[in-house]
C-alpha cells in the first residue's frame, strides 16, 4: 500500500531555494522508480522529475532541467527535491509517487498521492 507525505513547500520570492521531502512507506521503497509530480491551479498534474532505485539516473522536465535535483535516501525511505532559481511557473503543489521510469518519461505506479505539499512563488 503506497503511502507518501510531502513537505517542505513554502511561500518563496522568485530566484529563492528550497528542498521538498517526501517520506514513503507502506511498500519496499528501495526497489521502486520515485517521481515527482506537480500540479498548478487550473492544469493537468505533470511530471518534474523521476529518479531510479540506485539512484543511477534521473530525469527531468525542459521546464525545471537545470535547476531542480532530484535524490534519494533508501535507507530512510526518502525521496528530496532540491529546487533552485525558483520561478514563478514553479509554483504549484508536489506530490511524489513511486513510477515506472520509461526512457522519456515516468508515470506513477498507482493513482495513489499524498496531499501534496504548496509551492508558492512570488514577489
Amino acid at each position: 500500500q503506497f503511502q507518501f507525505v510531502e513537505s517542505g513547500g513554502a511561500l518563496m520570492q522568485p530566484g529563492g531555494s528550497l528542498r521538498l521531502s517526501c517520506a514513503a512507506s507502506g511498500f519496499a521503497f528501495g526497489h521502486y522508480p520515485v517521481g515527482w509530480f506537480r500540479q498548478a491551479p487550473g492544469k493537468e498534474r505533470e511530471e518534474v522529475s523521476c529518479i531510479t532505485p540506485s539512484s543511477a539516473r534521473t530525469r527531468y522536465s525542459d521546464s525545471v532541467k537545470g535547476r531542480f535535483t532530484i535524490s534519494r535516501d533508501n535507507a530512510n525511505n526518502i525521496a528530496y527535491l532540491h529546487m533552485n532559481l525558483l520561478e514563478p511557473e514553479d509554483s504549484g503543489v508536489y506530490y511524489c509517487a513511486a513510477a515506472v521510469y520509461f526512457d522519456d518519461h515516468c508515470q506513477p505506479v498507482a493513482d495513489v498521492w499524498g496531499q501534496g505539499t504548496q509551492v508558492t512563488v512570488s514577489s
